[in-house]
């Protein structure tokens, strides 16, 4: 499962990143980060591919089952220090 939000950067003003949840017994790697950076710039335009990913346990979530994406981006602008 996965999620991308809008993400504060200092030189680009925002950029899209994209949470990960991993499978039970993955590890986050490097190798695992370029190789979903790598398959993702083949299938997307430049605008449009993750210029940061983050591996996480798991995505918040609606009582419906919907990623709550609001809670993403709010934890990304307090990480930024602009909430």
């Amino acid at each position: 499962m996965a999620a991308a939000v809008g993400a504060p950067d200092p030189v680009r003003g925002d950029i899209v990143k994209a949470f990960v949840v991993l499978r039970e017994g993955e590890a986050p790697t490097e190798a695992l980060e370029a190789a979903l950076s790598a398959h993702v710039r083949e299938r997307l335009s430049a605008h449009e591919y993750p210029r940061a990913v983050e591996f996480v346990r798991e995505l918040p979530m609606t009582a419906t089952g919907k990623i709550r994406r609001r809670d993403l981006r709010q934890r990304e602008r307090e990480k930024a220090g602009l909430a």
